[in-house]
């Protein structure tokens, strides 16, 4: 499990930095730019869904450990 959370932290961070090049900061809410802002959005929310995720698993070692 750790290790999936891991993975999933990369290729969210790797969509998140594709995407930042393919915005287009002149016009960003128009075409491919739109697309690629709601991207963005979501590969942010799975960084932090994962991080969130992690952190509880970690609580709940501690917690098994001091029963």
């Amino acid at each position: 499990m750790k290790y999936f959370i891991l993975f999933l932290i990369l290729a969210a961070t790797s969509l998140l930095i594709f995407n930042i090049t393919k915005v287009d900061f002149s016009n960003p809410f128009n075409g491919d730019s739109m697309i690629a802002l709601i991207t963005i959005l979501a590969s942010l929310c799975v960084i932090v869904l994962m991080l969130i995720l992690r952190t509880s698993k970690r609580i709940e070692q501690k917690i098994k450990q001091q029963k």
